[in-house]
């Protein structure tokens, strides 16, 4: 897989509303969390549904470590009211950092539905389903001391992309990734997203959809394989990006700033109801 890339705005011009978005990985209450641009994103954000796929809330940090909740991490929550109160639906999946919210899962809130797992139908037909990602890690963990040394270093490695990027914002330079591109010059880093990658659209294919949407990697990425979807609309943390699904199908991969990073046109196929189920 190749390094997420920009696509030019002028071919591929993004509507002032979605008709669906998808987040996770924030992590909030962990002191990695990007709280302030997620905040500044979902300010800016109109769209009909808003999937929150997992580890919105870092549970296990906030019972391990001692919790950060900033002004910035008020602020996601409050975007959250706003937009369901403007009449976005909010759809939550939880992840394995949220897990005690999976005991919700088939609750109907106003404007929210808690689900296990969902799948989304596009504008276009494309019926993907929606996961945070953890019930791969049996296919793609190695386990043991060289999973605990690699969690060990790549909270480190989170820490120096923190004390970079502020020095780079004071020098008026864009935010970058020092942790996202270290793991794409791993081979043991990008091994294992590729087995990750292969249980999501297998799994996809067993249960007869068009592809999948996930996160828990940390790694955002948007392609089509032997006619399936892979997305994974990335993180707060490392690479701060979110999918969104176009008014007429099309899926394109953002970033915090609102650039378009990858993106899928919608196919030719007949549409069908807009809805969203229990996978």
């Amino acid at each position: 897989m190749s390094p997420v890339a920009p696509v030019p705005a002028a071919v591929t011009p993004l509507p002032s509303r979605r008709r669906a978005v998808f987040i996770s990985d924030v992590h909030l209450g962990s002191k990695h969390c990007h709280a302030a641009e997620l905040a500044d994103f979902l300010g800016g954000l109109r769209c009909d549904r808003l999937y929150l796929v997992g580890d919105i809330v870092d549970l296990w940090w906030m019972a391990q470590r001692r919790a950060v909740w900033k002004t910035p991490h008020q602020r996601v929550m409050e975007a959250l009211h706003a937009l369901a109160r403007a009449g976005t639906e909010l759809v939550y999946v939880p992840g394995n950092h949220d897990r005690p919210a999976r005991r919700f899962c088939g609750l109907a809130l106003p404007r929210m539905q808690v689900r296990r797992r969902a799948i989304h139908v596009t504008a276009d037909g494309r019926r993907l389903l929606v996961t945070h990602g953890d019930d791969y890690d049996n296919a793609t963990h190695f386990g043991g001391l060289q999973e605990r040394l690699g969690d060990w270093l790549y909270y480190r490695i989170l820490t120096g992309n923190q004390w970079l990027n502020l020095a780079r914002r004071r020098l008026g330079l864009r935010y970058w990734s020092m942790s996202e591109f270290l793991k794409r010059r791993s081979s043991a880093a990008e091994r294992y997203i590729a087995r990750f990658v292969r249980a999501g659209l297998d799994d996809a294919t067993r249960r007869g959809l068009d592809g999948i949407v996930c996160g828990h990697i940390h790694r955002a990425a948007l392609f089509e394989r032997d006619g399936r979807v892979y997305a994974n609309d990335g993180d707060w943390v490392e690479s701060l990006t979110a999918l969104c699904e176009d008014p007429d199908g099309s899926l394109r991969l953002l970033s915090h700033t609102g650039e378009t990073l990858a993106f899928l046109p919608a196919t030719a196929a007949a549409p069908r109801m807009d809805l969203s189920s229990a996978a």
